[in-house]
């Protein structure tokens, strides 16, 4: 049975023939073995997931792989992530800018708890946030790319970036920026997974599509003692209990509503005793907010937020705001852009317009040099009714999406150097 005759019965999905008329009826479409080939390397990544700045098998086996389809990666000054141009050796390319494709390649420190054959083999380690995925869409689209530059159908450079450590805050890709992978660039796409997506199908976004995220920490200090005679002491359990109430009703109270500004708490840690009144007490959370102008403001409005509600308790507060991701803000033309890659290869049907999240995404970091945009790439099974969402042990994939990403890489970056220098 052929593949288009496969696709064609899965409930739900989405036709692959979607090839339009005119400049988007592009080349690039992945081969079965390929395709067969690429699913077993994300398979093999999902079993050995890696911790950002740790990427250290996960870059060997890109380097290896790109290095078979001919091309010459370089492993980025951290030790580990790539960069990898691919049609820069012809004279119609000097002096072209570069479209840079890019995926980020960590996983997260929580445990994989699905029962299929390719479970993480790491303990307490786990691709649940689909970077696998976005590796492997990247992986494949250079190896397609690389063979049209050998025909003489690229048209413009392309410069594939494997970045390490998207999931630490402030994100590897200030590293990588730093590295030079920017360099010659004019504009950079990427994807990231989404689970409310079905495989085949994006999601797309004109200008903010994801928040500004940072960390926050707390500590709080004071004189304990017995809990039979609080009035001597920082009731410390009280007034971390109010830190964590009250300061993000406060900032609701002093900033905009629209801003979306939040601090979420993720740990309170305070005494051992059930008789004693701790000294110290500690809060672990995060901001996020959704405009870049609270993002600019949020450290100072929460540092007086947090002071005010302490000092009312008589503790004494120390913060460390780490500062972390602004929102990724998508460029409208290149958000056209992928909306018109994307038709090439599913039609326009296949395309859907997503809100804004409240995730954070150093991907964004990209966007503060060049233009740029992301989309959601759908990865739930047709059909599928269960909630696998993202950062969650029973996160998988319908690996149809890794087809579709290939794809919607492939044709962007020729459908842009066409119309640029369309001869």
């Amino acid at each position: 049975m052929s593949r288009e005759s496969e696709e064609a019965e899965r409930p739900g999905a989405v036709p692959a023939t979607g090839d339009v008329p005119g400049d988007q009826a592009v080349p690039g479409r992945l081969t079965e073995p390929l395709r067969a080939e690429l699913i077993a390397f994300r398979r093999d990544l999902h079993m050995h997931p890696e911790l950002g700045n740790q990427e250290f098998r996960t870059t060997a086996a890109i380097k290896a792989r790109l290095e078979a389809a001919g091309l010459k990666p370089r492993v980025l000054a951290m030790g580990t992530g790539l960069v990898c141009d691919i049609g820069t050796g012809s004279p119609e390319a000097e002096g072209r800018p570069l479209f840079a494709i890019r995926a980020d390649i960590d996983a997260l420190p929580i445990p994989d708890t699905k029962t299929v054959a390719y479970r993480s083999t790491v303990p307490g380690r786990a691709h649940a946030c689909g970077h696998d995925v976005h590796t492997t869409a990247a992986l494949g689209a250079g190896i397609l790319l690389a063979d049209l530059d050998r025909q003489g159908l690229l048209t413009q450079p392309v410069r594939l970036i494997f970045q390490p450590a998207e999931e630490v805050l402030p994100g590897g890709a200030a590293d990588a920026i730093l590295d030079s992978v920017l360099d010659g660039v004019g504009m950079i796409v990427a994807v990231h997974c989404d689970p409310k997506v079905d495989a085949g199908r994006i999601g797309l976004r004109a200008g903010p599509i994801t928040s500004a995220c940072d960390r926050l920490e707390v500590t709080l200090d004071g004189p304990g003692g017995h809990t039979a005679r609080p009035h001597l002491t920082t009731d410390m359990v009280t007034a971390a209990a109010r830190v964590a109430t009250d300061v993000p009703a406060l900032l609701a109270r002093r900033v905009d509503a629209r801003s979306g500004l939040s601090v979420t708490w993720g740990r309170i840690e305070s005494g051992h005793a059930p008789n004693v009144i701790p000294q110290r007490a500690e809060l672990s959370g995060t901001v996020r907010c959704l405009d870049l102008e609270s993002w600019r403001e949020a450290p100072d409005l929460v540092h007086a937020a947090i002071d005010e509600v302490a000092g009312l308790h008589r503790a004494k507060s120390q913060i460390d705001y780490v500062r972390g991701v602004p929102p990724v803000v998508n460029d409208p033309v290149v958000t056209e852009l992928l909306r018109d890659a994307h038709a090439a290869r599913r039609g326009p049907y296949a395309i859907e317009s997503t809100e804004q999240s409240l995730g954070g995404e150093d991907f964004s970091w990209y966007l503060e040099h060049v233009p740029g945009a992301m989309a959601r790439l759908g990865v739930r099974p047709p059909g599928d009714t269960r909630t696998r969402d993202l950062h969650r042990g029973d996160f998988d994939v319908d690996e149809e999406a890794i087809t579709a990403g290939v794809e919607l890489f492939t044709a962007a970056a020729l459908i842009d150097g066409r119309r640029r220098y369309r001869p």
